[in-house]
């Protein structure tokens, strides 16, 4: 009886062991290329809203001959109520970032509900999205900026879609890609 129970205590083959870490090997390549997948798509949904603002933004222009936010025609676009005489000067500037998006909503070139006051979008890595007329590394311009956006993220905009430098070109960010804070990526207009 004895004997028996000897024989039955057995451990796991080498077969049944490398069995058991190729199955845990697969389990984390999954989850890393899911985790990969996922940060492409929010990357392309970026690259996206900054499509379709720019065509809303160029849009507005081409229906109004000024810049939304930057517009003082009354009531232009219907239920606009910011509107100052002194513009237009061509610049995004102060209560003018949240205007714009207000007056995008009011001619039904994008969609959401703005008040002008303090509601921006949010990009696809959570942080916001705002025109600005900013100086960044020497060129002043109207700016598209994305906030939070993770450093790999940032530079991987840049590298496809402009020189990958984070400092010159159309595309630009806070600090170099090296700092793995997240950036504030600048693209300009």
């Amino acid at each position: 009886m004895e004997r028996l129970r000897l024989m039955n205590r057995q451990g796991f083959t080498l077969v049944e062991l490398a069995l058991v870490l190729v199955i845990v090997g697969l389990l984390i390549t999954g989850v890393l290329k899911g985790e990969a997948l996922i940060q492409n798509a929010k990357i392309k949904k970026l690259v996206n809203q900054k499509e379709s603002i720019s065509a809303a933004f160029y849009t507005f222009y081409d229906r109004y001959g000024m810049y939304p936010g930057d517009e003082n025609i009354l009531n232009t676009p219907t239920g606009d109520t910011h509107d100052n005489p002194a513009l237009p000067n061509g610049q995004i500037n102060g209560n003018e970032q949240y205007w714009l998006f207000e007056d995008l909503a009011l001619a039904g070139i994008i969609n959401g509900s703005f008040n002008g006051t303090s509601d921006l979008p949010s990009n696809a890595f959570g942080g916001t999205i705002t025109i600005v007329w900013a100086n960044h590394y020497g060129l002043t311009d109207n700016w598209c900026t994305f906030t939070n956006v993770p450093f790999d993220a940032a530079e991987m905009v840049d590298r496809k879609y402009d020189d990958g430098v984070y400092n010159t070109g159309s595309i630009r960010a806070s600090t170099i890609y090296t700092n793995a804070a997240a950036k504030q990526l600048w693209w300009r207009m």
